[in-house]
């Protein structure tokens, strides 16, 4: 019983932090309209760091509150839960089609940004203790801002291909609202955020203790699913709307930005301490990207199936019975 009021105001943080979420990115994607910035601008930028801010948060507030055990299980987690069930799920409901882009650029920068923290967090990088430090963190930043310099370059030339345009005259127009609305949707943003980090912060910390697991298992389990149901929201959407390019991009995105702009952030506060035990967790997560790049080049064309789509759904399942019972 006593385990019971941490584990609804936990839920009610997660609520919070999806809903600031969808209040920060509508107001900052209105601005971006009202600067004239392109759809594809904004999608790379506002949207696909959108989905991210839960992780980012939750993050932040933890390692501020002394708590950074929950910061590398919640990536390790959410990018896991992001190959294996969001894009199991989406394919399931629609088959998703891979760009050329995609497998030459972003499902490669997936493996590089896994394989550096996974030398960072085991001290084959720079440091003397297995965690993430602020000198690794900065390293982090470095990349993933060379990996969004590479994107804007690829997508802002006359080199664009069909299938870009063709994604995206089938995705909605980010929309425009007026300076009143555009501006309290910016505040409620931020209190959601703020209430929401809050919250999951402290709770999640209280249940760890609570149930005997450490805070790196309830990272990589309750906190990285709850922060991972804007990526599952945004890609079901798509799936159902038929728009492959989103499903799939929302999830490369989202799985880069965590490990190079979410962790870097983090370890800026505070050295992230890492439970060698999680190299387990990290060979599944190579293992989730390899099986993604499997399953593109298996079949007809360059997509992911619907029975693809259990394949990989199946696969969650067992990560997941797997991550609990060690």
């Amino acid at each position: 019983m006593t385990a019971l009021l941490p584990l609804f105001l936990l839920i009610v943080g997660f609520g919070a932090l999806i809903l600031g979420a969808n209040w920060l990115v509508n107001g900052a994607t209105s601005i971006g309209v009202k600067a004239k910035l392109s759809p594809l601008i904004i999608g790379l930028t506002i949207v696909a760091f959108g989905t991210s801010l839960p992780e980012m948060i939750v993050n932040v507030f933890s390692c501020i509150k002394g708590s950074p055990g929950l910061a590398i299980g919640n990536i390790i987690g959410s990018n896991t839960m992001n190959i294996l069930l969001i894009l199991g799920v989406s394919s399931m409901i629609y088959p998703i089609d891979v760009s050329r882009v995609s497998i030459r650029r972003d499902i490669p920068a997936g493996f590089v940004a896994t394989l550096a923290i996974t030398l960072m967090a085991n001290d084959y990088f720079i440091g003397d203790s297995a965690s993430i430090n602020w000198v690794e963190g900065f390293v982090l930043l470095l990349m993933g801002a060379g990996y969004l310099w590479l994107t804007f370059k690829k997508n802002s030339g006359l080199s664009e291909n069909s299938e870009t345009i063709e994604n995206s005259e089938t995705s909605e127009e980010p929309q425009e609202m007026p300076w009143g609305k555009t501006i309290f949707q910016l505040i409620l943003g931020i209190v959601g955020l703020y209430i929401g980090g809050e919250l999951v912060s402290n709770n999640a910390q209280k249940l760890a203790l609570s149930w005997g697991m450490s805070e790196s298992t309830v990272g990589l389990t309750v906190v990285a699913t709850a922060t991972s149901l804007p990526e599952l929201i945004t890609s079901i959407v798509a799936a159902l709307k038929k728009n492959s390019a989103i499903a799939i991009g929302n999830v490369l995105g989202s799985n880069i930005l965590n490990i190079f702009m979410v962790l870097g952030v983090s370890s800026l506060i505070i050295p992230l301490p890492f439970d060698s035990k999680m190299n387990q967790q990290l060979l599944i997560l190579f293992a989730a990207n390899t099986i993604m790049l499997t399953t593109v080049f298996t079949g007809k064309g360059r997509k992911i199936s619907r029975f693809e789509g259990v394949i990989l759904t199946l696969g969650y399942v067992a990560f997941m019975l797997f991550s609990l019972y060690n």
